[in-house]
Order: structure tokens, then C-alpha cells, then sequence
């Protein structure tokens, strides 16, 4: 965990030195290991809970807690920017041509069960430890299921439900199962332990309570599609839960303060993986994503992660500041074109657009945070990833200079920040609520919650202004910003149909480039996610060439392959069968 200044890794190491060749060699643990019984202690278990707390700070983008190419570039949200020919193991992913050998989803898998590993290990140990204080060993064992939990969910948004189930009463260092049994029961009573053993507050802003855990719950019944089972516990956390540092939940007024790391755990974070500026600690798995462009530009590497033609259109509204539910937000004109004779200028200012579209994505001609306008070389190939740069996740100015930021603190060569990502948010858990009462056909109470995700995004805090040399016009708006709530004689109010439309285009405005939208799409079903998915590559392709060869996502394939590597690996039982099954659709 951290509070801005936690040690980024745990490397438990002890050095043994031999003063004989005698048999006594065999009873002294290996150099750079050490003995389970030197760990069996509160030190010990402190330092094996932030080592699996550790695991977020994965440097892989495959392994990336964030799900920037799993979540939002396979579900539209953005494609792979940059240039062909860097990291072109996602040209495949990005056009649904993805096969078993992918490196990413490979890397996906290992972090999977790299967490799994740790948090067993400690939960052996606690297990093994007499004389704990009583509120100090709950804590730590509901930490420790809250986060095999969450471990596994992830694989189960990537991977499907059927993955071998691994948990701390195996011990075998290699162990073989198989993937035949859905999992999510085994996670589901992670939760229900965290929630029984976690605190409500805890001593660090870092740690998860209880109600993470119950906000954790319902969402892996929402993915399970399990709404009648996740709705009470969702009320129940809207009305009484708190964060782990004891406020209670609600949404910022200012949508920054939860991108922006000295705000970092405000109310709207039910549970976030925490940053740092320390090296290699400063969210390494999206390093590659920022503006491109050099030390004048936020980040200056690598052009990759660049927002959608399509998402960035669907902020488009009506003269009611409404979204457009028909799609007609694919008609011309679009939100920004291309002056070949000078760059790149967003669309006239008299375009209405929802503000969020300017905080979601960097525009040419719109301020980009506190850096000023964008310039031209910030977008490394528009042919290839189009004119639009990712912002949500990019540092300011004022934390680059205050040292929260940098752009040589992954691996000492691409940038990084203290930025917390919300894992788990309110506004996420507001809107899954209203999904429920839609289902119930509560449609009056579902876009009640519709609405407050909107009222916010009114904020006058949310709107961008226009810059006139170093100096923002605060009377001057970027754009033609509009943005209102649905009234109670739209069809929303009284259509189910129409009302989960609604929730669906609410998810995808306010959570886009948050790593959400494909899982989203998965779990509405095959059917609707392969329709969403075919229009956006027929729309996309208007734009980028490459969309023009994609693949049509199948209906079935609402998984994504298992790791070939990890089949072959893993090798067949006594019976000659294989340990992992891929998945039918992939066969």
C-alpha cells in the first residue's frame, strides 16, 4: 500500500553462509530465500501482504491493472496509436485477429497467478503464526482474500470462469489442475470472508474495508450477470459505505480530483491501486500511453493508447444537451478534422458536445490540461492511431514539477505518476445500481442515478476554457460545452428498452478509458457486444485504413484465448488429458 510514499516492492531476501560440506547443508534454506518461520511474525506478515499488494505494480502492458488494451482498446474505446510497427503484437488484438500466441494475454495469465502465488503464501503463513492480535490477523487474511479475488475476476474478464482454481491448501510449487470448474463460487467466497474479517476504516488509505469488499461483490455478480443477487448490496454501499479512510461515498464536483494524485483516495474511490513517484512504482503498465512528442509534451512517450473517431463522437448531443441514442452521432460533422494545410483544429465551436469529451480526450485546438494546446508531434503517426491523444490517466504540469510525475520513472525511460487508479469507483457503482432498477423496471428511480452522473458532469468545475497566450479566459469556453439531465417525459422515463440504452450510453461516456468498456460489452452478451463491435470497426474504418481489413468479433467469443504457452506447459494428466481446455470457441 502506500500514502504517497510506500516502498514499491518487497524483495525478502537472506544471505546463508556454509561453514561446513557437511549434511547440515540440507536443512538451510537456499541463498536469496528465507525460511517461512522468519516471516511468521508481524513484520513478516506485513511484508508478505504489501508483496502481494505489490503485484498491481506489474511493469507488464499485457499484465497492466489498468486493462488499457484488454478493457478499453478491445472494446472501442481507443486503438493502438502509435506507429504499425511498435509493439506489433497488438495490431492483431486491435483488429480482432487475435490468437493464442499473443504475448499480452500470456502476460495477462502469469500476473494472474503471480498475485494468486503471493497471496497463498501469506495466507499459509498467517495460518502458521500463533500469537497474532486478534484485529490484526482479520485484517490481513480479509486483505488477503479480497485481493485473490480480485486476481482471479481478472482472469475471469480476460479468460472466462473456467481457470484452474489455486488456492492456500495447495502447496505444491508446480501445481497442476484443471481448468473444468467455474470459478466464480470460489471467488464469490473470497469476498464473503474479506467482507466478515475487514475493518470499515483502516490505518491506511491504501488498504481495503469491508465496503470494498461488498462493492467488489457486486461487481463480480454484475460480470456473472447475476443483477438480483448485486442490487441490495449496491444500494447498501451507495447509502452507508465509507472509504477506507473513513468518508463517505459520493461523487467529486471536479471529475479531476480523481486523476490527479494529491487528491488521490477522495470519496469517490471505493478502492484504488495505489502510485508513487518512486521508480518503477509510478503505474509502469500504461508507460507507453502518453502524448507523444518529446519533453514539451505531457509525458512524451509513446503514442500509444489513442481514443477512438467513434468514442470521441458519441459526445456529440442534441439541443437538449442530451446524448444521441439513435448513433446519429456517426453522421458528419465530426468533433474534429483534419486542415491539411496547418494541422490539426477541432470541428467550429457552435458543435455541441457533452464537456466530457475534453476530459476524456486531448483535442488539437482544446487545452490539454495545464500544458497548453497541443502541439502537432504530441500524435506519433495520425495515419496509423488517428488525431486524438488520451488524457484521464496523464499527469499535469504542476505534478511534474512538484515531482509526482516524470518521464523516466518506469524502467528509467518512459513516464509515470502517482496517479491512482480507481479499481473500484462510486460513480462506476452508481451507474451499475441503475442498471438494476432498470432490470426491475424502476426506470423513474434508474435514471434518478443516470441523472446525478450527469448533474456532475454540468459541474462548472468540468468545463475547459480557452486559453489567449499563457492565460486561461475563464469566460470563454473551449467548445460549445452542453450537457443536461433527462427529463421525466423522455421515453427513458418509461420505455425499459430505451432506459437501459440510456445506461449503457451513460457507462460508456462517463467510464471511457478506464479499461471497462469490452467487459462491459461481454457481459451484456455475444450477441450485442459482436453487433457493438462490428459497427465501431465499420465506423472507425472511415478514418484509419486498418479498420478496413478487421475482423468481426464472433458472438461466442466473449473470452479471450487461453495462452498457448500455458497449455503446452501445463502438459496432460495420467489419463493423457490436457490440464488446460481451451475455450470452445477458440478451439
Amino acid at each position: 500500500m502506500k500514502n504517497k510514499n510506500i516502498i514499491s516492492t518487497i524483495i525478502v531476501s537472506a544471505f546463508v553462509m556454509l561453514g561446513s560440506c557437511g549434511e547440515d547443508f540440507l536443512y538451510i534454506a537456499p541463498q536469496g530465500s528465507i525460511d517461512q518461520n522468519a516471516l511468521m511474525n508481524q513484520t513478516g506478515i506485513d511484508l508478505l501482504t504489501t508483496s502481494a499488494y505489490a503485484n498491481f505494480s506489474e511493469n507488464g502492458w499485457g499484465a497492466s491493472i489498468t486493462n488499457w488494451t484488454f478493457g478499453s482498446m478491445y472494446g472501442g474505446d481507443a486503438n493502438k496509436g502509435s506507429d504499425a510497427n511498435d509493439q506489433s503484437v497488438l495490431n492483431t488484438m486491435e483488429t480482432y485477429s487475435i490468437l493464442p500466441t499473443n504475448g499480452y494475454i500470456g502476460e495477462k495469465y502469469a500476473w494472474v497467478y503471480k498475485g494468486v502465488k503471493r497471496v497463498n503464501v501469506a495466507l499459509q503463513t498467517i495460518d502458521a503464526t500463533e500469537g497474532l492480535p486478534e484485529a490484526f490477523q482479520q485484517s490481513r487474511t480479509g486483505e488477503m482474500h479480497f485481493l485473490r479475488a480480485i486476481f482471479y475476476f481478472e482472469g475471469i474478464k480476460v479468460f472466462g470462469p473456467h481457470l484452474p482454481w489455486v488456492d492456500e491448501t495447495i502447496t505444491d510449487n508446480d501445481p497442476k489442475v484443471h481448468n473444468d470448474v467455474d470459478i466464480y463460487p470460489n471467488v464469490l467466497a473470497d469476498i464473503d470472508i474479506a467482507i466478515e474479517s475487514l475493518p470499515d476504516v483502516q490505518d491506511m488509505p491504501g488498504r481495503a474495508n469491508s465496503w470494498a469488499a461488498r462493492a467488489l461483490k457486486a461487481k463480480v455478480l454484475m460480470q456473472k450477470g447475476d443483477f438480483a443477487a448485486a442490487k441490495p448490496i449496491l444500494k447498501d454501499v451507495i447509502d452507508q459505505g465509507v472509504t477506507s479512510n473513513g468518508l463517505k461515498y459520493g461523487l467529486e464536483d471536479n471529475m479531476n480530483l480523481n486523476f490527479y494524485s494529491p487528491t488521490d483516495n477522495g470519496k469517490e474511490s471505493v478502492f484504488a491501486i495505489q502510485f508513487s513517484s518512486d521508480y518503477n512504482n509510478a503505474n509502469t503498465g500504461i508507460s507507453i500511453a502518453y502524448p507523444h512528442g518529446g519533453s514539451g509534451s505531457p509525458g512524451g512517450c509513446c503514442g500509444f493508447y489513442q481514443p477512438s473517431n467513434e468514442l470521441a463522437n458519441s459526445y456529440k448531443v442534441d439541443a437538449n444537451g442530451l446524448p444521441l441514442l439513435d448513433k446519429s452521432y456517426r453522421n458528419a460533422p465530426y468533433v474534429a478534422e483534419r486542415n491539411t494545410g496547418s494541422g490539426f483544429l477541432s470541428v467550429n465551436g457552435n458543435m455541441a458536445v457533452d464537456p466530457r469529451l475534453d476530459f476524456v480526450i486531448g483535442r488539437f485546438g482544446v487545452p490539454y490540461k495545464d500544458w497548453g494546446l497541443p502541439q502537432n508531434n504530441w500524435v506519433r503517426d495520425v495515419a496509423n492511431g488517428g488525431f486524438y491523444m488520451p488524457k484521464k490517466h496523464v499527469y499535469t504540469k504542476e505534478e511534474l514539477d512538484a515531482g509526482l510525475a516524470g518521464g523516466g520513472l518506469s524502467d528509467g525511460w518512459a513516464p509515470g505518476s502517482a496517479i491512482n487508479v480507481q479499481y473500484l469507483s462510486f460513480r462506476d457503482i452508481i451507474l451499475l445500481y441503475a442498471e438494476c432498477l432498470a432490470n426491475d423496471d424502476e426506470l423513474g428511480a434508474a435514471m434518478g442515478y443516470v441523472n446525478q452522473i450527469r448533474t456532475r458532469a454540468a459541474h462548472p468545475d468540468n468545463i475547459i476554457y480557452q486559453k489567449k497566450g499563457q492565460q486561461t479566459d475563464p469566460d470563454v469556453p473551449a467548445a460549445n460545452y452542453r450537457v443536461k439531465n433527462y427529463p421525466a417525459t423522455h421515453p427513458a422515463f418509461s420505455d425499459k428498452n430505451v432506459c437501459i440504452q440510456a445506461i449503457r450510453m451513460e457507462r460508456k461516456l462517463e467510464l471511457a478509458m478506464e479499461g471497462q468498456r469490452w467487459f462491459d460489452l461481454a457481459r451484456w452478451g455475444g450477441t450485442y457486444m459482436a453487433k457493438e463491435l462490428a459497427e465501431y470497426v465499420d465506423f472507425e474504418k472511415e478514418f484509419i485504413t486498418k479498420f478496413a481489413s478487421a475482423a468481426k468479433l464472433d458472438a461466442s467469443k466473449t473470452m479471450f484465448p487461453l495462452p498457448d504457452g500455458q497449455i503446452q506447459t501445463m502438459g496432460n494428466d495420467e489419463n493423457g488429458e490436457p490440464y488446460l481446455v481451451q475455450p470452445a470457441p477458440w478451439k
